[in-house]
């Protein structure tokens, strides 16, 4: 049974907050909850599913700002990212501050994630990449069957994500596109923090940091 998703905008930043469900079992997840939580309910409601986990793909302001105050109204676990980004979830009340977004609060994932293991939203799996660069920790969720990535903003349609902020590496993140993303396969559909979705094929041919 396929994978469903919605995205729904949230912070100032216009993130992709995701809400994917499995259709077979309506289980649910709700992956990076940056801030807007009442939004996010409302989506939850209108789909009718159950969420059973939050994802974070990494710990910046806009993905995770709004994670502890979620895990405590629905009562389910947080699951990634990698423990590289510690730092980040550590400081969202300051970070919250900064960008203007009110009500951010310090996170410890229930789950950090790395390299190679393995998440579920009912019956879908996904393998968990390691993608350093955007920040050290951050995580991509592939579903290889239906041919979809969770990148979050490692990588963006024609463009990649901003190294300048604290723990930001432009090497690694190109490492991380063009050795863990690219070899996916041109047909792989990505779903990124900001923006439209893309195809891996589509960047490879035309992505202006990568050809």
């Amino acid at each position: 049974m396929p994978a469903r998703a919605a995205i729904i905008p949230v912070t100032p930043l216009q993130q992709n907050c995701m809400l994917l469900w499995c259709e077979a079992t309506k289980r649910a997840a709700v992956i990076d909850p940056g801030g807007d939580l009442d939004r996010i309910a409302e989506a939850i409601g209108k789909t009718g599913v159950t969420v059973e986990t939050i994802l974070l793909t990494h710990g910046h302001i806009d993905h995770a700002g709004g994670a502890a105050e979620l895990k405590e109204r629905l009562g389910v676990p947080v699951v990634g990212p990698h423990e590289a980004d510690r730092f980040l979830l550590d400081h969202l009340p300051e970070a919250g501050r900064a960008y203007g977004i009110a009500g951010a609060r310090a996170v410890t994932p229930d789950r950090w994630l790395a390299e190679g293991d393995a998440v579920s939203v009912g019956e879908i799996a996904f393998q968990v990449l390691h993608c350093p660069g955007h920040s050290p920790g951050s995580v991509v969720f592939v579903q290889d069957e239906q041919r979809f990535a969770i990148v979050g903003d490692v990588l963006f349609r024609g463009s990649v994500g901003r190294t300048d902020l604290p723990g930001g590496d432009h090497a690694a993140l190109i490492r991380s596109i063009t050795d863990k993303l690219l070899p996916l396969g041109d047909d792989v559909t990505f779903l990124c923090g900001h923006g439209p979705a893309g195809t891996i094929g589509e960047e490879r041919a035309s992505n202006p940091f990568l050809v």
